[in-house]
């Protein structure tokens, strides 16, 4: 029989087990869970879809403008570069009017340009609208990563960010293919306005399944506070590593993805427009690798998952050089499944990392994140135009090198930490 003593532990854990706080944070199958999801899958789709609206469209928009490939390539890179400089501030924003309040205003800003893209009478004008479009598009991606550190229980916090993602991956799909065919037929101004009202439909959908945040607490805008946390996060080295790393991902993607139009359409390929567009379709690759992030990491770690997703991403680099369509095609596929898998793993990371000011340091990343994307879409078209295909895979191949350097020395970091660790618990033990 049990004895008194054991009786009484068990009765006093009971007693702490009824008088523990319940989590009440989403998690899958808890009510609003799948709301929150289908909102933030539809964030996504939109925000990748508005980002990269003219990526599709550049060889049309080169030749109606008479300009360069590096020079079309700032509608996209003046996007991505204004949301990487503006990202910061309306994530400070954020903590003092909350996470929801700042998606709902920065989608609705962002598909309103949508609508005058297309009225762009000249490239500068063009280039001028994008740039407007990509800052307030800046207050998106930051804060969905901060809502769901908030929001959702840390086991599935790896699967709701990979959601989010696969809806990046299906926004830069669809709007693509659907501006690819809609330019083939009535022009590239057409396919801009058709990604306008598509992401249009999605920020109403937003806005109506968003749930309320229930963990969310306001804070104030103090600059020198958020100095000191930026500072903070930008001395944590494994935030820095994830930072590089998600740049240098991001660098391979913008470079590849800007300049695959413009070799597509020569020979030996001579592909049309919409058939271009159609390349896209490859996203979703994207979207199955980027929801299986959760489960990469689970089995391999997260340095086994960026391992592989190098690994991925390089084999596909080099496929894509033969001048068989059906080789290039593979390529992007194993470049853009190990892409969005490798920007899971990274940036599900740094959501787990940050224990304060969680949405500076998914503004930091976002930050990194798109400069790569500008890098590389500008560096891409510069060096498709001075070596055609190659210099742009070698482009892609420098920063993938770059990703394994900084993922090896974050391994021999946490061994020497770890070694010195057990030093000092022997030395306090004698």
């Amino acid at each position: 029989m049990p004895s008194a003593s054991t009786k009484a532990a068990a009765t006093h854990a009971s007693a702490d087990t009824r008088l523990a706080p319940a989590d009440t944070r989403l998690a899958p199958g808890a009510p609003g869970y799948r709301r929150m999801s289908l909102a933030l899958f539809a964030a996504g789709l939109a925000t990748f879809a508005l980002l990269y609206s003219t990526q599709a469209l550049l060889p049309a928009i080169s030749a109606e403008f008479g300009a360069t490939a590096s020079a079309a390539s700032w509608t996209v890179s003046a996007a991505t570069g204004a949301l990487a400089l503006c990202v910061l501030p309306l994530s400070a924003l954020s903590e003092r009017f909350g996470r929801r309040a700042m998606m709902i205003a920065s989608l609705t800003v962002a598909v309103g340009i949508a609508l005058l893209v297309p009225l762009a009478p000249n490239l500068e004008s063009l280039i001028a609208l994008r740039a407007i479009q990509g800052a307030a598009l800046a207050g998106l991606p930051a804060s969905a990563m901060a809502f769901l550190a908030e929001e959702v229980r840390p086991k599935a916090l790896i699967a709701a960010i990979g959601l989010f993602v696969a809806g990046n991956s299906i926004g830069g799909m669809s709007g693509r293919l659907v501006t690819g065919w809609v330019a083939q037929m009535w022009g590239w101004r057409a396919g801009l306005a058709a990604v306008g009202l598509t992401s249009l439909l999605c920020a109403l959908a937003f806005r109506a399944l968003l749930p309320k945040a229930r963990h969310f607490t306001p804070g104030t805008l103090n600059p020198k506070a958020l100095a000191r946390t930026v500072r903070t996060h930008l001395a944590d080295p494994l935030l820095m590593r994830l930072y590089v790393i998600g740049a240098l991902f991001m660098t391979v993607f913008g470079a590849v993805y800007t300049v695959i139009g413009y070799r597509l359409v020569e020979a030996p390929f001579s592909l049309p427009q919409g058939v271009i567009g159609s390349i896209f379709l490859i996203y979703l690759v994207g979207t199955v690798s980027s929801a299986a992030a959760g489960r990469l990491v689970g089995r391999l770690g997260r340095r086994g998952a960026l391992y592989l997703a190098v690994s991925t991403t390089t084999a596909g680099l080099l496929l894509s050089l033969s001048d068989a369509l059906p080789a290039v095609l593979a390529g992007l596929v194993l470049i853009t499944a190990g892409f969005f898998a490798g920007h899971a793993v990274a940036s599900s990371s740094v959501s787990r990392t940050a224990t304060t000011g969680r949405a500076q340091a998914s503004a930091l990343y976002q930050s990194a994140y798109y400069l790569g994307s500008s890098a590389g879409g500008t560096l891409g078209a510069i060096a498709f135009h001075a070596g055609g295909w190659a210099g742009t895979v070698l482009i892609g191949l420098v920063a993938v090198l770059g990703v394994v350097s900084v993922t090896l020395y974050g391994s021999h970091s946490a061994r020497v930490e770890a070694r010195q660790g057990r030093q000092g618990r022997l030395a306090a033990s004698c």
